[in-house]
């Protein structure tokens, strides 16, 4: 396997997934594109599937637990602080405000409208 970033697609469970779209395109000023209705109820990241992106999908998931996982998602962001502002407007709650990571630049943890944690990275 080649020395490359092997993520490569997400999915972050929802229990509500019109609120949570809201909460991310407000939050990042994107626009997420619903799936056909045969896949379930899942809303699409934009993606440039011949760049070196990945995207991944909000998906509702009535009957499971879409709060607690261990797992953070972080998104790429010019200035972490950009989108740290809209959070709190948008439904959700700051959970570690902007910090240094030295030499790797600055992540703040985020908690969404479903209860799940992401993160942002930026240089700056």
């Amino acid at each position: 396997m080649k020395n490359v970033n092997p993520v490569c697609w997400f999915d972050i469970y929802v229990s509500n997934l019109e609120r949570a779209k809201k909460f991310y395109e407000t939050v990042f000023s994107i626009q997420l594109a619903d799936a056909p209705a045969e896949w379930g109820k899942q809303s699409f990241f934009p993606a440039d599937y011949d760049g070196l992106n990945i995207s991944g999908a909000l998906v509702e998931k009535v009957d499971g637990d879409s709060s607690g996982n261990n797992t953070i998602i972080y998104f790429a962001s010019e200035d972490c602080t950009t989108e740290e502002v809209r959070v709190e407007n948008a439904g959700g709650k700051i959970i570690k405000p902007k910090m240094s990571i030295g030499e790797f630049g600055f992540i703040s943890v985020l908690k969404d409208t479903e209860g799940n944690m992401i993160g942002l990275h930026s240089r700056k």
